[in-house]
């Protein structure tokens, strides 16, 4: 039995039946207060934390932009200044557009309006464009007697090499008794060099291996 007081009269002491103690009672009690607090969140809650950053892959599109309000950036790139969040959606999906979080990290967070779909295929695009280039040594070959013409047309060729971030091997062949004359290798190779040089920068100066003479050029945008 529990004792307790009255309020009334001369505050004779009362009894009331013992209730046992429920360890299970207890927790279901505070399981349901929490859960009731918890339902009157909404997604759009300003309070509500936004996913983790491994929840996804890529920025977050419609509904998944929790925070309001939010800088709108037009379709065509006019700034909308900041607006609620569902009047950015409204805006978006009236356009038969997509609403995509661009700066997650700016207060308030900076949105666009654009085709999502397009977008992702434009970026991996220009991605598989990136990868897809590995820079490669062209070889141009020429001899000391090679005339004027020809070496136009090396050179031509060289240049649209050094232009695609490729480089340049230039090789002059000597054949034969040719090899006594070493200076009009030296000469046609270090002309065509210095024509080169508009576009392209010296990575390797001439050498002579054997019976050939050779240099490199590297691009002028190459950062090797």
């Amino acid at each position: 039995m529990i004792r307790s007081w009255g309020v009334e009269g001369d505050f004779a002491p009362t009894t009331h039946p013992k209730v046992p103690f429920s360890p299970m009672a207890t927790y279901w009690g505070q399981s349901s207060a929490r859960s009731r607090r918890i339902s009157r969140l909404t997604p759009n809650d300003r309070n509500v934390p936004p996913p983790g950053p491994g929840a996804r892959s890529g920025p977050r599109i419609n509904e998944q932009i929790r925070l309001t309000p939010i800088r709108v950036i037009g379709a065509n790139g006019e700034q909308l200044g900041i607006i609620p969040t569902s009047q950015a959606m409204e805006m978006a999906r009236e356009l038969n557009l997509d609403l995509v979080e661009v700066a997650a990290t700016e207060r308030p967070p900076v949105c666009k309006i654009m085709d999502y779909g397009k977008f992702r295929y434009q970026q991996s695009r220009k991605s598989g464009k990136t990868k897809s280039h590995q820079q490669k040594t062209k070889e141009i070959r020429v001899r000391p007697k090679t005339g004027e013409h020809d070496v136009e047309t090396k050179l031509a060729q060289a240049r649209k090499f050094l232009e695609a971030s490729d480089k340049v091997l230039l090789k002059v062949q000597f054949r034969g008794r040719e090899i006594q004359h070493i200076e009009e290798g030296q000469r046609i190779i270090q002309a065509m060099i210095e024509k080169l040089l508009e576009v392209g920068k010296l990575e390797r100066p001439p050498s002579l291996e054997g019976k050939q003479m050779s240099a490199i050029l590297a691009p002028k945008s190459s950062k090797s």
